[in-house]
């Protein structure tokens, strides 16, 4: 067992929060590591017990930030992301950022103060699945035409017993709206077949839900020796997170909710046993690893290109 400590700052304490919270005190049992743990909130609501029996210092006022973190989580809205990090910078040596990193393309990344020998990523945690690992090792062994690929699910159907025109998904305002709430696929695509060289699409609020952010996105995109079609929407009925990819010996499909891969050829379908937790807490393993490696990482300009992809900004 390893004798290690560290000292991490959550920036939010949301649904997402507390699962990467929870995921870091798995690995901390793990690998022996003791995290002093703080907290800055926006909020005095009241934290489970099995949240705040792990955090030693609950801040509600920015100048009672310590300076000297290891590590900071950027669990907050995604529309204070920018402004959080700006914070964050000076007074830790490494980052980990929820997806998307921005709510806007506008920012400028050269304005923030990162430290070159930082760990710093941004969460992309369907590359950790098994579906798309296995997907990297099939893919460079086809002849690839087309890929099509969708995320359908009905918005308030996420969280059970919450409205959903509450929720930060159906405000603009706070970053909602399928484009970059469900980035997850632009991230995983770019991952699987590089950046696009051309991108169209179009993006809207199409359907009867009472939110004010943009329901439906429809993405073609044009790469040297094929072509990716990408939909995503919030009111679909059936929850589908699909992809089917072209090729020329046939088709294959992956369902990444059922976390199966299945061909038209002869070869079997492959099924993996997965729970969803699984990949986060890989994701979240990577992460820590790197810091404990004292590697170098910084995903940022790359989750950056992503989030401008998803907007509907070509690159080239």
């Amino acid at each position: 067992m390893r004798d290690i400590k560290k000292k991490v700052c959550f920036c939010g304490l949301g649904s997402i929060g507390k699962r990467h919270f929870k995921n870091l005190q798995t690995i901390a049992w793990e690998q022996g590591i003791f995290f002093e743990t703080h907290a800055l909130r926006k909020t005095d609501k009241v934290l489970e017990e099995e949240i705040k029996g792990h955090i030693s210092r609950q801040i509600f006022d920015e100048n009672q930030l310590d300076n000297n973190y290891d590590i900071v989580f950027i669990t907050n809205p995604t529309n204070l992301h920018y402004d959080t990090i700006r914070t964050m910078a000076d007074k830790t040596k490494h980052m980990f950022i929820e997806k998307p990193i921005f709510d806007s393309k506008e920012y400028r990344l050269e304005a923030l103060n990162f430290n070159k020998s930082g760990v710093y990523y941004v969460a992309g945690p369907l590359r950790f699945s098994s579906v798309i690992q296995k997907l990297r090792d099939i893919i460079p062994h086809e002849k690839i035409y087309c890929v099509r690929v969708i995320c359908s699910s009905y918005l308030p159907d996420w969280r059970p017993n919450v409205d959903y025109r509450l929720v930060y998904s159906a405000s603009k305002e706070k970053g909602g709206g399928v484009a970059i709430d469900l980035i997850h696929e632009w991230d995983y695509i770019t991952y699987l077949f590089g950046f696009p060289k051309k991108v169209f699409s179009i993006c809207g609020k199409y359907s009867h839900l009472e939110i004010d952010s943009e329901d439906l996105a429809v993405y073609i995109a044009e790469y040297n020796d094929k072509v990716v079609e990408l939909h995503l929407d919030y009111f679909g009925r059936e929850h589908r997170r699909e992809i089917e990819i072209f090729t020329k010996n046939g088709t294959i499909t992956c369902d990444l909710v059922k976390n199966i891969i299945s061909f038209t050829d002869d070869r079997e379908q492959i099924h993996f046993d997965e729970a969803k937790n699984e990949f986060y807490l890989r994701e979240m393993r990577f992460f820590i690893d790197n810091i404990l490696k004292n590697n170098c990482f910084n995903n940022i300009q790359h989750s950056y290109s992503v989030l401008n992809l998803a907007l509907g900004r070509n690159l080239m």
